[in-house]
């Protein structure tokens, strides 16, 4: 009896010591853990130009990895004290579950299902994007109506994919989809036509075409089949740091919608009360996020409002600014109030 009674004892104590450090961890905000480690880890996208690209000089690069760097900014005062971790399309969300990141900023669209499935949490969108269809012009094709009997290569693990069979679906079309794992592959295949189509975000597609061996000789239709609200993501229950993750995107659409820019940032004047709790002139904006006062000035700083990092990343590519302009414009941009 004395021995199982030990024997019983052993096992519960290993299981609690097995259990107390994932709770720890569970209960542990990334907020802290980020400051403690003195650095932010970004999972981003390795190889799409104007959103997150590792160049040959090992810098990255792009709209995503500012947004990083934001972060940086404003939980450690420095842009530059954030690795980044290139993910594809299938890997993103387990690295992101497993802790081996601390935010995502790679393209993700939000939706339904991994809202409610992934252990994960969005934040406000950071592009609205919709999906399209480029092809070449030698095919002479200006509908997807068109596309019946065609190949039309996917990236694998993505909306994309969903979108493509309930579009075609719905038309009645047949086709044969091909999918790809990795980005590069897909357009490759695309250019040397081992596919007849390839279907992305139109984001995706304007910023690849111009790597294509004969740019001006593909054309992106002018359908658009879905919404795709992109933006970063944070692990489920941490509301903390979804909170500072959202407030930093927040700040940089509050940021352009005043004319805040990252030249005028250090000597912005105003009696306007938000734009001083803002700056953090006044009031503890700061403290409840957990951040310093200046946490919004220092994001500025770094990378600019909104319209400054787009401008740096996305207009080089093709881009058009679209709906991802300020309310004020007729754009979709909106800032949370700073009160």
């Amino acid at each position: 009896m004395r021995n199982k009674f030990l024997f019983r004892v052993c096992v519960l104590v290993l299981a609690i010591s097995l259990v107390t450090p994932l709770f720890a961890d569970n209960h542990g905000s990334i907020l802290d853990k980020v400051k403690n480690r003195g650095k932010l880890v970004c999972g981003v996208h390795g190889g799409l130009p104007g959103f997150g690209f590792l160049g040959e000089d090992g810098k990255w690069s792009g709209f995503d990895a500012d947004f990083g760097r934001a972060i940086a900014a404003a939980v450690l005062g420095d842009p530059s004290k954030v690795e980044f971790v290139p993910l594809n399309a299938a890997e993103r969300f387990t690295a992101l579950q497993t802790g081996e990141i601390d935010v995502l900023i790679r393209n993700t669209t939000w939706t339904l299902s991994r809202d409610a499935e992934l252990s994960t949490d969005f934040t406000p969108p950071t592009f609205y994007d919709g999906q399209g269809f480029m092809l070449p012009k030698s095919l002479k094709i200006t509908s997807i109506k068109e596309l019946g009997g065609a190949s039309i290569g996917v990236t694998a693990g993505s909306t994309t994919e969903l979108n493509l069979t309930d579009t075609m679906r719905s038309l009645g079309l047949e086709f044969n989809p091909v999918s790809y794992a990795d980005i590069d592959t897909l357009y490759n295949s695309y250019d040397a036509r081992r596919v007849d189509v390839v279907t992305s975000d139109k984001s995706q597609l304007v910023a690849r075409r111009k790597d294509l061996k004969n740019p001006d000789d593909h054309v992106i239709l002018d359908v658009t089949i879905s919404k795709e609200p992109l933006g970063p993501l944070t692990i489920h229950g941490d509301n903390k740091w979804n909170d500072v993750v959202s407030w930093v995107v927040y700040a940089t659409f509050f940021a352009e919608e005043h004319n805040i820019t990252q030249e005028n940032v250090k000597t912005f004047k105003t009696e306007n009360p938000e734009i001083k709790r803002f700056l953090g002139e006044s009031g503890t904006m700061g403290e409840k996020l957990g951040l310093p006062e200046d946490w919004a000035k220092q994001v500025i700083m770094a990378v600019g409002n909104y319209g400054e990092i787009f401008e740096r990343n996305l207009t080089p590519i093709g881009l058009p600014r679209g709906v991802n302009k300020p309310w004020t414009q007729g754009g979709l941009l909106y800032s949370m109030p700073f009160r």
